[in-house]
């Protein structure tokens, strides 16, 4: 969540590769989003390839084409802010805010990480902000060096990391929150895991059609991808809701 925060630009990060969907205005389909030529050097030999979003198509995708090799696989929402992170989750059809994280950082990262391992997850759904004439800015460019970082980490366990547009969000999680009657206490506690919600439940209630893969550069890290995440056909019932105080 990003509101009258002073931001500062963060160094470039060049371990992933994603594509700003303004530079594609001619790209007809969602599924030739970061799609590209494979590259030979001057011996013949591969030096780079980007995988696309046919390849690895997200969850919710597979889910609304019932694809036979899909079991339900379950999906991180992130709320990127300055101060703290809202983390939303996806089980099956279900959607619920999970935590708010008080971190920044590689420590922000690994925590992330962690808490995916924990509940399960196979892909993270990061929001985007945007303008509301759907430009990106100075706060787009921040998430994505965030989200680039995570997703080469989330790539070493075969786990896949997409970009979701937020805009509106946090707006629609307060009205929300409002609308449970939650106490003002409680909404500023939670705000930024509910607007994680909104993010999750935009990316479901447009099938994934409008995400953008985040692709590490790294050949073996973008075969770990391919090959995804051993698969576990148990399902896991839903714990607790509990909210970092860090």
């Amino acid at each position: 969540m990003w509101t009258h925060q002073l931001l500062q630009p963060l160094p470039p990060y060049n371990l992933f590769n994603s594509h700003s969907p303004s530079k594609l205005t001619k790209i007809p389909s969602f599924a030739k989003l970061n799609s590209t030529q494979n590259t030979k050097n001057h011996n013949g030999t591969l030096n780079s390839t980007i995988l696309t979003l046919e390849e690895l198509p997200p969850n919710a995708l597979l889910r609304k084409k019932k694809e036979a090799d899909w079991i339900g696989g379950f999906s991180l929402g992130i709320d990127l802010g300055m101060a703290r992170t809202g983390l939303a989750i996806s089980k099956g059809f279900t959607v619920r805010p999970l935590t708010v994280l008080g971190l920044r950082g590689q420590k922000l990262e690994l925590r992330i990480m962690s808490i995916a391992e924990q509940e399960e997850v196979d892909e993270f759904i990061v929001g985007l902000p945007k303008s509301s004439d759907g430009m990106e800015t100075t706060q787009s460019n921040i998430v994505r060096s965030v989200a680039g970082r995570l997703a080469v980490r989330a790539a070493e366990r075969g786990w896949r990391v997409y970009l979701q547009d937020e805009y509106g969000t946090t707006t629609a999680a307060m009205n929300r929150m409002v609308d449970m009657g939650l106490s003002k206490f409680t909404r500023q506690k939670k705000i930024d895991a509910y607007a994680a919600t909104m993010v999750l439940e935009r990316y479901f209630s447009t099938s994934g059609q409008k995400t953008e893969l985040v692709v590490p550069k790294n050949l073996e890290l973008q075969g770990k991808l391919r090959k995804g995440p051993p698969k576990d056909e148990d399902f896991f019932s839903d714990d607790d809701v509990i909210f970092d105080e860090d």
